[in-house]
């Protein structure tokens, strides 16, 4: 992975590589934006999605790096509807309307996440198992899984401007906290306590603009 993966110096114990500064950076950028309400934040997020893969490859962390690819079509999805809404759905700046998703829809989405994580988490602690020199073993796969499920759904549903979106970041970053500290990460559990804050800030900012559309 050539520089990217070079270490730049030990904290707490972990050493930080290039590749997971860079992240941190893009990362904190990406949700402050989007709290914002801002466009920009896909930008953001296409090279965040970049590093992440190179991140997570360097610490086999299987289902988080194979995520990226996928995060990268969500973003780009999302960045065609909120800057080309559909008739009625659009606010004062021509951009996509924050709404909520129904109490049933709620429940779907908390199902399928458990009954996908489950599944994932599974197949790739057999993977592991049954070819161990191509694949060694994953740090934590259910707990992987589960994260990739919600990181999957928080950004679904931020592409659909759904002011659900913040409670499935939080649950995404409260658990990535104990991932990347068990995966030895030392920036990123700090990057995901800073994203807790910046969801909340989110959940204020985007429930003021949904009172002025």
């Amino acid at each position: 992975m050539g520089a990217l993966d070079q270490i730049l110096f030990y904290a707490g114990g972990n050493a930080v590589s290039l590749s997971e500064l860079i992240s941190t950076v893009l990362g904190l950028s990406c949700v402050f934006l989007a709290g914002r309400g801002k466009v920009l934040n896909f930008w953001f997020g296409y090279l965040y999605n970049i590093f992440l893969f190179i991140l997570f490859a360097e610490k086999h962390l299987y289902f988080s790096m194979a995520l990226q690819p996928v995060s990268l079509l969500i973003n780009l999805s999302g960045h065609y509807r909120w800057t080309h809404p559909q008739e009625g759905e659009g606010n004062a700046r021509n951009e996509l309307k924050i709404t909520r998703l129904s109490k049933t829809l709620r429940a779907r989405y908390i199902i399928l996440i458990v009954m996908l994580a489950l599944i994932l988490g599974w197949a790739m602690r057999e993977t592991g198992i049954l070819w161990p020199e191509a694949f060694p073993p994953a740090t934590r796969p259910f707990l992987d899984a589960f994260v990739t499920m919600m990181i999957l759904t928080a950004q679904y549903l931020s592409a659909l401007k759904k002011m659900e979106c913040w409670a499935a970041w939080i649950a995404v970053n409260t658990t990535n906290i104990i991932l990347y500290i068990l995966a030895g990460l030392f920036f990123m559990p700090l990057v995901s306590a800073c994203y807790l804050v910046l969801a909340f800030f989110g959940i204020k900012s985007w429930r003021k603009q949904m009172k002025e559309q």
